[in-house]
């Protein structure tokens, strides 16, 4: 069996002729989700967006391009730039998905989750940062490993980009990846990242069972709020921050802040990028300053 075949077995892509649109980079996940999404049998645009942020970097939409050409995608480019500066991945990220339909497909694999549940455990998350990297049909590759997505490049001779901000230390995830998950395997002696796959897809199954039962509760209702266990007034706090202000997981002490509120035991409190969360007449009420998305920490 070849390659692209036993990696296709593990990967979740839609029925042979639906349309998909794919983000795609250029790096080794992303050109191994063109290769397997065109021979899942999709009708396939790869899409490359150029924040602009270094020299040369217009250039590797060539290297999409011919990727897309060799495997019979259609291509398009996109350009959004971002400024350097504080707060660069997430900028770039929302930056990066303003010029992509929702429904894009990403290139994440077991790796990026178990990464992604290592810096939502430092940011203090709770359990829905936990489950991770959510598989709602968008990713594709996330019963893959990164290795083998390389390897798959390697055997295609195709040359991935390389992209000198995935080896720069000031940005915390790179840290987990080169420097914590090497230490963890070595302290645990096993592949700890795939251990932390597992266990985001069980958590994620807890945490939809915890999101189902607090479902009914009114997070900006203090009386309703203080009925209900302090585990489902959590929960039912963290969904309401996160979809109103559009960020990612809120911290526990965040959470723990906002119940304080609701308590009487302080009048506001900050839930930062200028937001805060007001108690009057008896209801929670998100006041917005900056606007920016709500912080994970």
């Amino acid at each position: 069996m070849s390659q692209v075949a036993r990696l296709l077995e593990r990967g979740r892509f839609p029925e042979p002729g639906t349309p998909v649109t794919l983000a795609v980079s250029g790096g080794p996940d992303s050109l191994a989700l063109l290769v397997l999404a065109t021979a899942a049998g999709c009708c396939v645009t790869a899409v490359h967006v150029d924040h602009g942020l270094r020299s040369g970097s217009a250039g590797e939409a060539d290297v999409v391009a011919a990727a897309s050409s060799r495997f019979g995608a259609a291509f398009r480019a996109e350009r959004a730039p971002v400024a350097p500066g504080p707060n660069l991945e997430a900028r770039a990220r929302a930056a990066r998905y303003a010029v992509l339909p929702p429904n894009v497909l990403t290139g994440h694999t077991a790796d990026d989750q178990a990464e992604t549940v290592l810096l939502n455990l430092m940011r203090g998350a709770g359990l829905e940062g936990l489950a991770g990297i959510r598989d709602d049909g968008r990713r594709p590759l996330l019963g893959l490993r990164r290795a083998e997505t390389v390897a798959l490049c390697a055997e295609l001779g195709l040359e991935p980009v390389r992209d000198p901000s995935n080896f720069d230390p000031v940005h915390r995830r790179n840290r987990v990846r080169h420097e914590l998950l090497p230490l963890l395997d070595a302290i645990a002696e096993r592949d700890v990242a795939a251990v932390l796959a597992r266990q985001a897809l069980l958590l994620a199954e807890e945490s939809d069972l915890l999101a189902r039962l607090a479902a009914d509760v009114d997070p900006t209702d203090v009386r309703d709020l203080a009925a209900r266990p302090v585990a489902l007034a959590r929960v039912a706090v963290r969904r309401w921050l996160r979809a109103t202000g559009g960020g990612q997981p809120p911290g526990a002490a965040t959470v723990e802040r906002v119940l304080a509120v609701a308590r009487g035991e302080a009048v506001a409190t900050e839930v930062g990028h200028g937001w805060r969360v007001r108690r009057s007449a008896g209801r929670l009420r998100l006041e917005a300053g900056e606007g920016g998305p709500l912080p994970a920490g």
